[in-house]
């Protein structure tokens, strides 16, 4: 459906939960244009041909609006990462590497979404919707965070899930934030995101004592104690 920018057509034109959309719709688009900080809840309603009071039907401001925008962007974050996690088949290192280009082409291909969820500055724990949506998302690198843990080679003290999983999430999300975006602000690299993101968490697990000089060729070898030379990120020492 095309917005007409008449005001009285326009909303009377609108049926039954068009109208919420078509503001999600004009604010991701400003959002695409502007950053999260860039409009007003009025150019989210001039945008989707409707008067100024005609948002708080839906919303109750501006920050809600957006905080509908980030609880969609995380709902299509969470998919995407499970489809790519896959429950770690066949095996935890290929499953994990798969999150993390997963994570890479999100930020490219939804930066809207991405600066919505990350960068229009809402306490995302004041809202719990968007609390739980950002929650579901984040268990995806938890879980495959825990699956690696259990790859620590034998006789090296385990590192805790969470705190691989805040790491991973905040090498992936800086990656991801400077170099891996799908808008004016990604800055040209000698490598690939996907190529940086790798070397970064190569360095991470060597310097956790996971042994990288090979990757592991089949699901088995992935998942066999890494005493035996073999370990996540095979690249040569």
């Amino acid at each position: 459906m095309s917005w007409r920018k008449d005001q009285g057509r326009a909303e009377r034109g609108y049926h039954h939960g068009n109208l919420k959309e078509a503001l999600l719709q004009a604010a991701l688009d400003l959002i695409s244009k502007k950053g999260p900080a860039g409009f007003t809840f009025a150019d989210a309603a001039r945008m989707a041909g409707v008067s100024p009071a005609a948002p708080y039907r839906h919303f109750r401001d501006r920050d809600e609006l957006i905080a509908s925008i980030a609880q969609r962007g995380f709902e299509q974050f969470e998919s995407l990462l499970t489809q790519a996690w896959d429950d770690g088949r066949p095996d935890t290192v290929s499953a994990f590497e798969r999150v993390g280009k997963a994570y890479l082409a999100f930020a490219r291909e939804e930066p809207a979404f991405y600066s919505a969820m990350f960068e229009s500055g809402l306490p995302v724990d004041s809202n719990p919707t968007l609390m739980a949506a950002s929650e579901r998302a984040f268990a995806i690198i938890r879980a495959a965070a825990e699956r690696l843990a259990a790859l620590a080679p034998p006789g090296t003290p385990r590192p805790p899930a969470m705190m691989m999983a805040l790491h991973i999430w905040s090498m992936s999300h800086g990656v991801a934030s400077l170099f891996g975006r799908g808008d004016a602000a990604r800055r040209k690299l000698p490598m690939s995101p996907e190529d940086l993101l790798e070397a970064e968490v190569l360095i991470y697990l060597r310097g956790l004592g996971f042994l990288t000089d090979r990757r592991p060729g089949t699901a088995a070898a992935a998942e066999e104690p890494a005493g035996d030379r073999s370990g996540p990120w095979g690249k040569p020492k």
